[in-house]
């Protein structure tokens, strides 16, 4: 990895007592580039950073507060992206041939975000040319295997300690996102992989939760929750995964990265959010495996 220490890869906040069932995560919020990485790149360094998560691993730091852990990455999607499969990976990319379990045609690939991404938003490349393949699988290897393995430690303890695990996937989108056919820009979407991923039960409650604090919420469209909610959620088993999605232009201006001055209020807000989710898993939290659609 080179400049960037294997402890400082990403880190879990934990609470002194975990005392809801929730497990939070914020993958895409990391912001330490490595200056390797830097020197291959061809964009400068605002311009590499369009496809982060921006700030959101702040937006949510009081979940610690409130009984649950949280892992965060420190390092940047545009490194490396744990919402992937483990090796969808392009071939264009790089020097030498990709192990044959590779998944080289998915759509995400196609698109340019891969595990390995070759672009950030706005189509914009991120490298100067092709580099080794080897470089590629260390950082599976070394960052997202680890990645994956702490996660799934989190969930499995807590869905044995309280019977059951919900894992918040806590995402940012961009202020221009709009509902396809529509002019709506909403202020959240609540993504759970078309009813798959979670209870519908706890996906409504997420809307109408968020809802009642005056926002604009939708369910699934046009995100419905990428490899983490899918690959983790599993309700019939008590093993819940939502994806939050928020409107950048709540928090942040995207062309400075500046936090706006209503950061704090919107930190207040998730704050209540989720203690009032956790209240509603306590109350309701027998019946939610059952409730799968």
């Amino acid at each position: 990895m080179g400049e960037i220490a294997e402890r400082e890869l990403f880190e879990v906040l934990e609470p002194p007592i975990q005392r809801i069932p929730f497990v939070f995560n914020s993958p895409h919020s990391g912001r330490s580039y490595p200056q390797s990485f830097l020197d291959q790149s061809r964009l400068d360094a605002l311009s590499i950073r369009r496809s982060e998560d921006h700030y959101v691993d702040e937006l949510f730091q009081n979940a610690t507060f409130l009984g649950a852990p949280m892992l965060l990455a420190h390092f940047p999607r545009a490194f490396l992206d744990v919402n992937r499969e483990p090796y969808e990976l392009d071939p264009r990319m790089f020097d030498g041939p990709l192990p044959p379990h590779a998944n080289i045609s998915s759509m995400r690939v196609a698109g340019g975000l891969g595990t390995i991404p070759r672009l950030v938003a706005e189509n914009m490349e991120i490298y100067r040319g092709r580099f080794p393949v080897e470089d590629a699988l260390t950082r599976i290897e070394t960052i997202y295997k680890p990645y994956h393995a702490t996660l799934r430690k989190l969930i499995a303890r807590t869905h044995v300690q309280f019977g059951l695990s919900v894992l918040i996937d806590c995402h940012s989108m961009p202020g221009n996102v709009h509902l396809p056919g529509s002019a709506q820009r909403p202020d959240f979407i609540i993504g759970d992989r078309y009813g798959t991923s979670a209870a519908g039960e706890l996906s409504r409650a997420a809307v109408d939760l968020l809802q009642q604090l005056g926002y604009s919420v939708v369910r699934n469209k046009p995100y419905a929750g990428g490899f983490i909610t899918e690959h983790y959620g599993r309700p019939t088993r008590g093993l819940h995964a939502l994806q939050i999605e928020i409107n950048r232009a709540l928090y942040v201006d995207e062309a400075t990265l500046v936090r706006r001055p209503g950061f704090g209020a919107l930190v207040a807000d998730l704050t209540t959010f989720i203690g009032s989710l956790a209240r509603h898993v306590e109350d309701y939290g027998a019946y939610l495996p059952l409730a799968a659609e």
